[in-house]
């Protein structure tokens, strides 16, 4: 299984890319993992939040496989612990081949569209943290996933 995190637009903030560029790489030990940045919609500053969402949502769904299995980082999401969240990535890690996306969007969240192909929303807290910063924290999760995973001692509890 391929997991990866799917993010709309750059981050303008290069501490964020070397802090995911540490964790990506250590990810590389225990599964195959991409960060995919997915580009701006053209023109989005000239539309309401509603039409963005709608344009941002039909481009993801057009990445999409029929197979793919998409996770929504969406703050009415699941919460899990990182316990829990290691049972989750065991779960799907064991179910075969599919793609695993988790998918962040963009600054208005995700389209009626995107809710509807979900196959699982997850939240990383209660709290709102920008689209960008949850970049980060997703992928220490994930990689504190696999390390509870591997009985390894990143994970203290």
């Amino acid at each position: 299984m391929k997991a990866e995190l799917w993010a709309v637009g750059k981050t303008a903030f290069p501490y964020l890319e070397e802090g995911m560029a540490i964790y990506e790489k250590r990810l590389g030990h225990y599964l195959t993992y991409a960060t995919v940045i997915l580009p701006d919609v053209k023109n989005a500053g000239n539309m309401a939040p509603e039409q963005l969402k709608q344009k941002e949502g039909e481009a993801i769904i057009s990445k999409l496989k029929k197979d793919d299995f998409l996770v929504l980082l969406d703050e009415r999401g699941k919460e899990l612990s990182s316990v829990a969240f290691s049972a989750f990535m065991e779960q799907r890690l064991q179910m075969g081949s599919r793609r695993l996306v988790f998918l962040i969007g963009g600054a208005w969240g995700f389209s009626e569209a995107l809710y509807e192909r979900a196959d699982y929303r997850l939240s990383l807290s209660k709290m709102t943290f920008s689209h960008q910063m949850v970049r980060l924290f997703f992928v220490e999760q994930l990689y504190r996933a696999m390390t509870i995973l591997r009985g390894e001692g990143y994970h203290n509890e």
